[in-house]
């Protein structure tokens, strides 16, 4: 399997050390999560240049994840020493703080060769794979190493899926929570556009 065609299928399930949110280290398995939505954040290396920001991105707006009952997970091919070292260091030194999500340690690189996003420097892309409470794939992004995730496009996303999931109409572009969608119908969609397309 690989990167994108994973959207609609399980998505692969795994258990690895980790660093929690407390610091402490322990085990996090992916098949524990059923029941809510993930968001699993890959990202090549700790104490690098983009992935600080990234990380400190998500973990801002961590509430409003855990608000809209998604998790996120972080994965990277560092160890869990090396996440707790980043963790620890402040973040005007490089580090990033008191991150209040799990950092997972891939460091036989099985989780990120199962989700297809094996750089060629044997680090993981920026993936971004969104998975709901059935452990299904629904939406991913994949980016090359010098390209930033949007947070704010993560939670529209999560938004628009969840309004799906709940109301059975789907999400026009640029949709946003609170807009109106469309109902899967050719009269739903024809009607939508004739109120919006101008």
């Amino acid at each position: 399997m690989s990167t994108c065609t994973l959207v609609t299928k399980e998505a692969p399930n795994f258990k690895a050390d980790a660093v929690l949110p407390d610091n402490s280290f322990g085990t996090v398995e992916l098949a524990s999560y059923r029941g809510k939505y993930v968001y699993l954040l890959f990202y090549p290396l700790d104490f690098t240049f983009v992935c600080p920001s990234e990380i400190l991105a998500f973990n801002k707006k961590l509430d409003e994840f855990k608000s809209r009952n998604c998790e996120v997970i972080a994965v990277s091919v560092d160890s869990k020493f090396t996440h707790l070292a980043w963790k620890n260091t402040p973040v005007d030194n490089g580090g990033i703080g008191n991150v209040q999500y799990p950092m997972v340690a891939d460091l036989n690189k099985e989780i990120i060769r199962s989700y297809g996003i094996e750089h060629p420097a044997s680090v993981a892309l920026r993936g971004l794979f969104l998975i709901d409470p059935k452990g299904v794939v629904r939406h991913c992004v994949i980016n090359d190493l010098p390209l930033g995730r949007s947070v704010d496009e993560a939670l529209r996303m999560l938004d628009a899926l969840q309004f799906t999931d709940t109301h059975g109409e789907v999400c026009p572009a640029n949709w946003k929570q609170g807009e109106d969608a469309m109902k899967p119908t050719a009269e739903g969609v024809a009607s939508y556009l004739a109120k919006h397309a101008k």
